[in-house]
């Protein structure tokens, strides 16, 4: 089993490729080991720059994730209905969408860590049982202007929430 060090967070990128190009661009950077997707990815047509990740990934579906046999498809046993639970070296490892559980859940302390994003609202917070709570807003920047990303450390429980530089395509 692969140890994972570094997890590149995204969530709610709403098919915007050029936010999406600069999250790939940014983990591969960072050599991530893993990058997770919270959700609203959208259209399968996104694939073409997320296939380009120099690590494995792991996506749920959203709110606004239409084409759900067109995603599942494209995304070949990636993406997921949340919740899904994995184990991460030895941890475990929640990611929802909506964060209409969390507060029970980071509560419960039967997760090491949960993830979510639907709100578009950059946050992490280590809760005094050991749990810590990420979301990494919003990768897509509609609601908020700005495109965002995290990477969690996973030796040092760091989390690391990032601006996106966007580019045009060349």
């Amino acid at each position: 089993m692969e140890i994972i060090n570094k997890i590149g967070i995204m969530s709610d990128s709403h098919d915007n490729m050029p936010a999406i190009r600069a999250a790939v661009e940014l983990f591969n950077k960072e050599k991530v080991d893993l990058v997770i997707h919270a959700g609203d990815i959208v259209a399968p047509f996104t694939a073409k720059e997320i296939k380009k990740l120099a690590c494995p990934y792991r996506m749920i579906f959203g709110n606004n994730d239409g084409e759900i046999l067109g995603l599942h498809k494209i995304y070949e046993g990636n993406i997921f209905q949340p919740p899904h639970s994995m184990k991460i070296n030895d941890k475990k490892l929640l990611v929802l969408h909506e964060p209409t559980l969390v507060n029970e859940l980071k509560n419960s302390g039967n997760f090491d860590y949960i993830i979510y994003g639907h709100d578009h609202a950059s946050f992490a917070e280590h809760v005094p049982n050991g749990t810590i709570v990420i979301n990494p807003g919003e990768c897509g920047g509609w609601l908020t202007g700005k495109s965002t990303v995290a990477i969690l450390n996973v030796a040092n429980s760091e989390v690391k929430i990032l601006e996106l530089t966007l580019t045009k395509q060349g």
